[in-house]
């Protein structure tokens, strides 16, 4: 062909939609994927624009100890940012560099975590109205986590073997935790009302929902089944930033934490409780009543047995059950 009349070579795309297109490939998650591209344009943005190829270990340094020192962020927010950047030279650019072994992590502060009592879960809950109400009740009779509870699909809540199967928890792993008794029929009921929600989506060719991995291409009908549906919808649809369609999502987080925090000023309780410190209540009262630790670390999700022991240290608060002798 004459050199006159060959196509054009194809733009190279640009770095952070190649940073999006790996995360993709790697079947990471949408917030992991925002995380990722902030933390790169943010650590372009403050050496001037310089491609990061012409950048090393002393830019790496120079931006994580502005984030520590001028921005006041956590050990963990840092350590996010070093991902991100670990991510970007070996993932994207395929540069092994023998420096990103060498920078040093931040030190995550070793902190007990927030319990509330039965009383003050009682408190709390009590606050609660409608959807919010069933959320919190989930995750403090499940253990389950915030967003395991917002992507929470229909197919996977078991009223037969009063179980939940939890899909694609934190690391990827599947797992199974209880469905309590209590919540079975308020849960049923709830359903009733979400199927009519769903059958409205239907009839305006608005039911499709987001599948994972390659799902949507091997079950083509699937995203349009109640079976895949969330139990927890948003109450309009939006653009899905992956694929530009539109449908409705699992709801917003935001909204339950709001409503939990609103619900704990009410009670009067003066602990900062959040949604997650329902898990946290849930695995210490297992452990209160007599639970096995490894039962309660198969419930969690945890990994490492050592990760689920520090609720023993919450049970140990108090002198570890020492009686003082003020009190003798």
């Amino acid at each position: 062909m004459d050199s006159e009349t060959a196509p054009p070579a194809p733009t190279p795309a640009k770095l952070l939609d190649q940073v999006r297109d790996k995360i993709r490939v790697k079947h990471y998650s949408i917030r992991t994927e925002t995380q990722y591209v902030q933390w790169i344009r943010r650590f372009i943005l403050f050496h001037g624009k310089r491609h990061p190829k012409e950048m090393g270990a002393a830019e790496a340094e120079a931006f994580l100890t502005h984030l520590a020192v001028d921005g006041n962020v956590s050990a963990s927010t840092q350590n996010q940012a070093l991902s991100a950047l670990l991510f970007l030279y070996r993932e994207v650019l395929g540069m092994e560099l023998p420096w990103l072994d060498h920078v040093v992590r931040a030190k995550k502060p070793q902190r007990l975590p927030t319990v509330l009592n039965r009383e003050e879960v009682s408190l709390v809950l009590e606050r609660m109205e409608g959807t919010y109400s069933l959320m919190a009740h989930l995750l403090y009779g499940t253990g389950m986590r915030l967003m395991e509870c917002c992507r929470l699909r229909v197919k996977d809540v078991d009223f037969r073997q009063r179980e939940i199967l939890i899909r694609d928890g934190k690391g990827g792993k599947d797992r199974v935790t209880l469905l309590p008794e209590t919540l079975i029929k308020p849960l049923q009921e709830y359903l009733v009302k979400r199927r009519r929600l769903y059958e409205d989506d239907l009839s305006k060719a608005m039911a499709e929902v987001y599948l994972p991995d390659a799902l949507a291409r091997k079950y083509p009908n699937a995203a349009h089944e109640w079976a895949w549906q969330y139990v927890f919808p948003s109450g309009s649809y939006s653009v899905d930033p992956r694929c530009g369609r539109e449908r409705r999502h699992h709801i917003d987080e935001k909204l339950l934490q709001r409503a939990m925090k609103k619900a704990v000023n009410l009670s009067g309780i003066t602990k900062l409780a959040t949604p997650h410190t329902l898990r946290h209540s849930f695995a210490t009262h297992l452990l209160e009543n007599g639970y096995d630790i490894r039962t309660v670390q198969e419930l969690l999700g945890h990994s490492d047995v050592s990760t689920t022991m520090i609720y023993t240290h919450v049970l140990n608060k108090g002198g570890r059950g020492v009686v003082s002798p003020l009190d003798r």
